[in-house]
């Protein structure tokens, strides 16, 4: 008896607790993908020209203290809803520098010499 009402009680705090690590998982997951692939944007503008060595250095600190951020944010193992806002918000802005700063005209040295605009 004692046995079954032990399982129980270990089964509904596992039930409540699930869905709670599983959100912080996935936010976590979320910002660590959207990192990525506006690194992975900056290195493709970089590749093709369209970001000057001044606009791709601005771009990789903007990320750096983006993941400064994450990092003080998870440092207490939990990631708050404010925090986790404040991080998404800081990623939103960093892609409009990303594409603002890719489609703005100015080219790399490279480009320029060889006659690619």
């Amino acid at each position: 008896m004692k046995l079954s009402v032990l399982l129980v009680g270990s089964g509904l705090l596992l039930a409540t607790a699930a869905p709670g690590i599983a959100q912080d998982w996935y936010a976590g997951h979320d910002i660590d993908a959207r990192q990525a692939r506006q690194y992975d944007r900056i290195q493709r503008a970089r590749r093709s020209g369209e970001l000057s060595g001044r606009e791709y250095r601005s771009l990789l600190s903007e990320q750096r203290r983006i993941a400064e951020l994450e990092r003080r944010a998870k440092s207490d193992g939990v990631l708050t809803r404010r925090e986790r806002e404040a991080i998404h918000s800081a990623q939103r802005e960093a892609g409009r520098h990303i594409h603002r700063e890719s489609h703005d005209g100015e080219v790399s040295r490279w480009r320029r010499w060889r006659g690619y605009y």
